[in-house]
């Protein structure tokens, strides 16, 4: 199942890199052959390792750089460790880890919405994602952090502080990963990255933040487990 979800969100990036046809189709199926070489190599934390280091000191720099047309080649390359590692991850977790990762995001995403709305002044990220302010990043991250401390007392009563700061980069990851991926539709002249979910767009439209938050949890957990 992972597989073929992968596929799909490759086929996706690779119209984002604007590489359509057949290619596509090889790109996407060389993005499945990589993730199980990897999944049977159990080369997963590397691979998480990767991933976080790529979200925190390439992504970064890129946006705030800019992400243009010319970086289409670029993108269909980072493209492996953005989908890869999360698809890894999905398969590395507990079931009731990614639930609670998705839970995060989607409550700090909810918030940051809302409270965008109706408190934002200052633009996050004007030339990428308009509708984005600092507000709502605070609010998102202020809900996400509240929703780690109830998960924690109802897992694990004494647990909950270790959690904060890894929540707190989740958060932050989640940001990035939709700004990342709103950033590559600008760049291919798009609105969404696929129309697979009528009404929603596609894949990557509804999970760009997991992308990013998946494979740094992945790295993440088994510190905050020993640390706990």
């Amino acid at each position: 199942m992972v597989a073929v979800v992968l596929a799909l969100a490759a086929l996706e990036w690779a119209r984002l890199c604007r590489i359509s046809g057949q290619a596509a189709r090889l790109y996407a199926a060389a993005a499945v052959t990589a993730y199980l070489i990897l999944f049977y190599q159990s080369a997963d934390r590397f691979v998480f390792a990767a991933a976080t280091a790529y979200w925190l000191l390439v992504a970064v720099p890129w946006l705030l750089r800019g992400v243009a047309a010319s970086h289409a080649p670029a993108l269909a390359a980072a493209g492996f460790l953005i989908l890869v590692p999360a698809g890894l991850a999905m398969v590395s977790l507990r079931p009731t880890q990614v639930l609670l990762v998705i839970g995060l995001v989607s409550i700090a995403d909810s918030t940051a919405y809302f409270a965008g709305r109706a408190w934002g002044r200052h633009k996050l990220a004007p030339t990428i994602s308009p509708g984005k302010s600092w507000e709502g990043a605070i609010a998102g991250l202020v809900a996400g952090l509240a929703y780690v401390i109830i998960c924690a007392a109802v897992v694990d009563e004494a647990a909950w502080l270790p959690y904060m700061g890894g929540a707190a980069l989740l958060v932050v990851m989640s940001i990035i990963g939709d700004l990342f991926e709103s950033a590559a539709k600008r760049q291919a002249a798009v609105k969404d990255s696929g129309s697979l979910l009528p009404g929603h767009g596609g894949l990557l439209d509804r999970f760009d933040s997991a992308t990013a938050t998946l494979p740094v949890a992945a790295f993440l957990w088994p510190f905050l487990e020993r640390i706990k």
